[in-house]
């Protein structure tokens, strides 16, 4: 449940968990599974055939007979890609079946028995046979074999159907791929070239297989008005002190250029004001920034106090908007998987001479004899 939440903050269009979907709000996307498909025989299973148009005037009595007519007509019409044989029937009656349940999202996984023998037709005949009604299919799965390949005949199966039975937009019909994909395999499947449009990602989202921990800490870093800090001999561990606020400073192109720590009673960082940023530890390093945009990046909610006032969290939707909109105001370099330029965190001139003030202060002198 928690997975299905951050992942949709993250950038996620949908989740396959119903429960996650009816409690978050979160849009509910999904398949049949291949164990609907494999429990099928024949078409004769299917007691229920009638479907109604989408516009709701008319009524076809027998959707199942025409599924089958469209796909013997597929199958006498020399396709431009090429013909194919018979196609597993009991899979054709799955699909069948799925289109009478959900017509208005037919989304089919075609890789029970044979992907383009077999799963792409039966997926054409069904989706031509709902087009008849006004209704257009959603699209196809791909769960196993050579995607980046399989996707590309899929396409060219398409776009076949859209040329030799006059289907405006066919060509373009939606191809997912899943099958423990993960940050390497989308890497490949971009570099290959394929024709997919989405992904369904869950195994090695839900469970980071690179790194499974996050090692996290909490540091004192003020009590009771007093700056406190923790000193190690390993400078990525020593904490900076003293309660701070943080703006994020954005160059003339939109992009976000630092983000600037401060004292609390600092004055903000000003638009069209040259500002030092420095490093914390590393006097060597820094530079003036003039940002063009200011954006402070810390707000409290709740402090604490249950007498107190607490402001009402955003609508996951909006937190959501908010995450993508942050990544796409971050530079292509930051971005990249491999060797990304890190992102710079600064803090202001005063707060970087009170660190070391107080790094002095708190560090015992040693004595050598």
């Amino acid at each position: 449940m928690s997975a299905s939440r951050y992942c949709y903050m993250g950038g996620f269009d949908a989740t396959s968990n119903v429960a996650a979907g009816s409690l978050f709000g979160i849009p509910v996307k999904g398949t049949h599974s291949h164990a609907f498909v494999s429990s099928f025989m024949s078409p004769d299973e299917i007691v229920e055939k009638s479907l109604r148009s989408a516009d709701g005037l008319t009524t076809c009595d027998d959707f199942v007979s025409l599924v089958q007519s469209w796909l013997s007509k597929i199958q006498r019409t020399r396709l431009s890609i090429g013909g194919f044989g018979e196609t597993n029937l009991s899979e054709l009656a799955a699909f069948t079946s799925y289109a009478l349940a959900f017509p208005d999202d037919f989304l089919a996984l075609v890789d029970t028995y044979d992907v383009l023998r077999s799963g792409i037709p039966n997926f054409c005949a069904v989706a031509l046979a709902l087009r008849d009604l006004g209704y257009k299919a959603t699209g196809i799965r791909l769960d196993s074999g050579d995607l980046a390949y399989l996707s590309c005949e899929a396409r060219r199966f398409f776009q076949a159907i859209e040329k030799d039975f006059g289907v405006p937009g066919f060509g373009k019909t939606s191809i997912t791929a899943s099958n423990d994909l993960n940050e390497e395999t989308l890497d490949h499947l971009n570099k290959q070239g394929h024709e997919i449009d989405a992904f369904g990602i869950g195994t090695y989202l839900v469970t980071c297989y690179s790194q499974p921990a996050l090692g996290c800490v909490f540091k004192l870093v003020e009590i009771n008005n007093q700056p406190r800090m923790k000193l190690s001999e390993d400078v990525s561990k020593v904490s900076i002190p003293c309660k701070k606020r943080c703006y994020r400073l954005y160059g003339k192109e939109g992009y976000a250029l630092v983000d600037l720590m401060i004292g609390e009673n600092e004055p903000a960082p000003k638009v069209g004001e040259r500002i030092l940023c420095r490093h914390p530890f590393n006097e060597s390093k820094r530079a003036y920034v003039v940002p063009q945009r200011v954006e402070e990046l810390l707000k409290c909610f709740w402090r604490g106090s249950t007498g107190k006032y607490r402001e009402e969290l955003l609508p996951l939707k909006d937190v959501r908007a908010r995450c993508m909109k942050q990544l796409e105001q971050m530079r292509p370099d930051h971005m990249r998987r491999l060797n990304p330029t890190p992102y710079k965190v600064s803090v202001s001139a005063k707060l970087y001479d009170f660190i070391h003030f107080l790094w002095l202060n708190e560090a015992p002198v040693g004595e050598l004899q």
